[in-house]
């Protein structure tokens, strides 16, 4: 998979925008909130679980292409690694996953019909 079918997988979602709060971060969001960090282009930044400790799965299964996201790893953010040993499609469940997970908590005036 690469970054622009990463992107494009993550824009097809109900409600899905682009935007760039920091120069040369690229996020997409549902609502107000983001769902995938996509930055520069080498991996995704998803919600893996409520918290660290379901997030830390993914470390054990993919040590080099797995990692806790800075800042907010604690509540849940791995960054995936694109083009390793995570197959595409894990990594779309992953999307998919953080893309649930996020739209549940928005306020239902956030939430796309």
């Amino acid at each position: 998979m690469t970054w622009d079918e990463l992107l494009a997988y993550c824009l097809a979602k109900p409600g899905a925008w682009q935007d760039e709060p920091w120069e040369g971060d690229v996020v997409v969001k549902v609502g107000s909130k983001i769902f995938a960090f996509l930055g520069s282009g080498e991996g995704v930044g998803v919600k893996c679980g409520p918290n660290r400790e379901v997030a830390d799965e993914w470390l054990l299964r993919y040590p080099e292409d797995a990692s806790a996201s800075a800042y907010i790893g604690r509540s849940g953010w791995n960054s995936l690694r694109i083009g390793g040993k995570i197959p595409d499609d894990e990594i779309r469940e992953a999307v998919d996953g953080s893309y649930d997970a996020v739209l549940a908590k928005l306020p239902k005036r956030e939430r796309p019909t």
